[in-house]
């Protein structure tokens, strides 16, 4: 650098010399030390829901996203397009194009609720699917929950020069010279992004690469995240192996785990860390032992299965089991049915009063209940709580891994682990439920049958990693921002269940159709943004129908799945839990500071509140002035005239924790707030403007 200010000193134009001076100084700071790559554009959004006027961004559907065109007239449904850059003109049919935003075009997200499954009316906890543009969406999630995710998992696009990603709207091949310059521009805006979600004090950061990026990953991630403390596992995801001509037969990927502030990997007794590939000996290692009796989740009411509701009587002194009823007749009321002097009649009723149904037949529980593995206990409120030993369990005693040690005073077994040494994680991983075959591919088609997915990751495998850093952390909160199939939420669930646990998680996914379908889909005359195309989307046609056949226990077809997890447990069971599904949309900017948008914010207002309960919608305008949601814990004031009976009603009840008031004065909003017995406070739409424009450069 000196010869250069030499030769700029030499520069008699003062003016131009002091220019030239800057210049070179902004290139000085902004050199990159270690990973160097040019910085390409990013990708445009379609924006397929706003309408085109003139003045308005377009491109062709389905084109390559280096032409951009402005709209400066429409006559007729024709629009008369200007390619940016040239003087190109183009008239287009309006159906054969799309609004866009550009990077630096500021634009105003919403979730549009599209779908939802609810297998379990009394929990609180609902997961999200959001069908968009990871970037954008990364861009809205950094609104609601900025600072506030325990752990993202990603497994993005491996670059292998196959078509396995786009970058502007066309596939990158082995033959582009800047494939590996693109990825890495694509992979360092998602991943500047997620640093800002990320709680700095305690939180993880897992990705999942092959040999094809390692190595500029591992530069990227030390670039972006200095602070982090950064390994690398090798895992077998494949040991049959692929082969290649001329090379190894590879058998396994690689995982970098970043772990911010106080994150560590917890100990544990799971084999796997030991380099264990004796699947036999690692079912159950850490699942429940003792499941309800009483059955949750799908199929679980008296009508489904009349024959499984039954009265167990229990002696109300001693607490022992005296009689297992036969089945109660249809005909016959739970209120009708039989009582027994000396005894508590027992009943599989759900808490909100509904007939459920037992897990087990009648002749199945005498039989586990002399054999111990059915049990009986008591709470301090007088409620019954009976339990079986599930499968895996049972397995585990016959191989050794649990041991009987007794018999409560009922004949229940007394159970403990034998080897319950705890050990720490090991960087390499030879595990066979890791195999991204039977635990990804044929796994899903149990749920998906014929519906395919490129290369799924093995459910176990996906479990296992978030185990180890939020097996502790039973209300943590997930991400997954390249969702594909959904193995990351169908891996949260199934936490859950094992331990209890409340953990949230949020996927997000585009709708992209694969190569295959698009060519057939274009045949047949149809392009992006048409019903026909979107429903062959990864979104629609793959992740959201394997989280709803996951949590309710069937297949695609409605036939119950008829397997086990390896816990032993039945996917027929499927999981009490609660997923919405939204997608992505823009609003128009003086829309939503007029406060005309109040509907289609609601979903994003759900979900900073804590996405507590299902998703309100509102349906017609409350002449009151004000919105209280109580079960989502949250209130909105939209009047300010009202003030007066929303403050009184909102600090009656202590359930709201969260209050939206829409006010442009700064001064009547704080003094309003003040005035509030809640916790969190936000004020629209100046908060929204100010913090939730999205997609602006700097």
């Amino acid at each position: 650098m000196a010869a250069i200010d030499d030769l700029i000193n030499q520069i008699p134009n003062v003016s131009l010399r002091e220019r030239i001076k800057q210049e070179v100084n902004r290139l000085q700071k902004n050199k990159k030390f270690g990973l160097v790559y040019e910085e390409h554009l990013p990708e445009y959004t379609e924006l397929y829901d706003a309408p085109i006027i003139k003045g308005s961004k377009v491109a062709l559907k389905g084109q390559n996203k280096s032409d951009i065109y402005i709209v400066t007239k429409i006559i007729n449904k024709v629009a008369t397009c200007k390619l940016i850059g040239e003087r190109k003109i183009e008239n287009y049919q309006l159906l054969d194009l799309t609004a866009i935003a550009e990077f630096g075009d500021p634009i105003y997200p919403y979730l549009q609720q599209i779908d939802n499954i609810c297998n379990n009316s009394q929990s609180q906890l609902w997961h999200q699917l959001i069908e968009a543009d990871n970037y954008h969406a990364l861009q809205l999630l950094e609104y609601i929950y900025s600072g506030k995710i325990d752990c993202i998992y990603i497994d993005p696009p491996y670059n292998t020069g196959a078509k396995d990603w786009k970058y502007n709207n066309d596939y990158v091949d082995s033959n582009d010279e800047y494939r590996h310059s693109k990825w890495l521009s694509f992979m360092e805006k998602r991943l500047k992004l997620a640093k800002k979600l990320l709680n700095p004090k305690d939180s993880t950061l897992i990705i999942t690469i092959d040999e094809k990026e390692y190595i500029h990953l591992g530069a990227l991630l030390e670039q972006i995240f200095p602070e982090a403390k950064m390994q690398m596992i090798t895992t077998v995801i494949n040991p049959k192996g692929v082969s290649r001509i001329g090379e190894f037969s590879r058998v396994d990927e690689y995982i970098y785990v970043l772990m911010f502030g106080d994150s560590k990997p917890i100990q544990t007794s799971d084999s796997m860390l030991t380099l264990e590939t004796d699947i036999k000996k690692t079912k159950s290692k850490s699942g429940t032992i003792w499941l309800p009796l009483k059955r949750s989740g799908s199929s679980s009411l008296r009508t489904d299965r009349p024959n499984l509701f039954y009265p167990i009587y229990v002696d109300k002194v001693s607490g022992k089991v005296k009689k297992v009823g036969s089945p109660v007749p249809e005909n016959i009321n739970s209120n009708d049915v039989e009582k027994i002097d000396g005894c508590d009649t027992i009943l599989p009723i759900k808490q909100n009063g509904t007939e459920g149904r037992w897990q087990l037949q009648r002749s199945t529980v005498l039989t586990e209940l002399k054999e111990g593995t059915v049990r009986v206990t008591k709470k301090k409120n007088g409620e019954y709580i009976l339990q079986h030993l599930n499968a895996g369990a049972k397995k585990e005693i016959e191989n050794g891994s649990l041991k009987v040690v007794n018999k409560d005073q009922n004949g229940a077994l007394i159970i403990e682990r034998v080897d319950n040494k705890l050990v720490t994680a090991k960087s390499v991983w030879n595990k066979a439920s890791h195999d991204a075959t039977t635990y990804g591919t044929n796994l899903l088609k149990k749920f998906l049958n014929d519906r395919s997915f490129p290369y799924p990751k093995s459910l176990y495998a996906v479990k296992d990693i978030l185990n180890l850093f939020i097996g502790n952390k039973k209300d943590s909160i997930v991400l997954d921002f390249f969702a594909g199939s959904g193995t990351t939420l169908h891996a949260v669930n199934l936490l859950n269940k094992e331990d209890g646990g409340n953990r949230q998680c949020i996927l997000v996914t585009n709708n992209e159709v694969s190569d295959s379908e698009a060519s057939k889909l274009r045949r047949k005359g149809y392009q992006p943004g048409d019903n026909a195309w979107e429903s062959k989307g990864i979104a629609q046609y793959v992740t959201w129908p394997r989280t709803v056949c996951s949590i309710i226990g069937k297949d695609i077809k409605g036939n119950t799945v008829k397997d086990e997890y390896l816990d032993g447990v039945s996917m027929s069971d499927g999981f009490a839990t609660n997923v919405v599904y939204f997608k992505l949309g823009f609003l128009e900017k003086n829309s939503v500071a007029l406060g005309m948008q109040l509907r289609k914010l609601l979903s994003i207002l759900w979900m900073k509140a804590g996405a507590k309960g299902k998703c309100p919608i509102i349906r017609d305008i409350n002449s009151k002035g004000f919105y209280i949601f109580k079960e989502n814990k949250f209130a909105i004031l939209v009047n300010e005239k009202n003030y007066a009976e929303f403050m009184t009603t909102v600090n009656e009840d202590d359930n709201i924790s969260t209050v939206y008031i829409i006010t442009d004065s700064e001064a009547g909003y704080h003094e309003m707030i003040s005035h509030l017995n809640v916790k969190n406070t936000y004020q629209l739409y100046k908060d929204y403007l100010d913090n939730f424009r999205i997609n602006t450069k700097g």
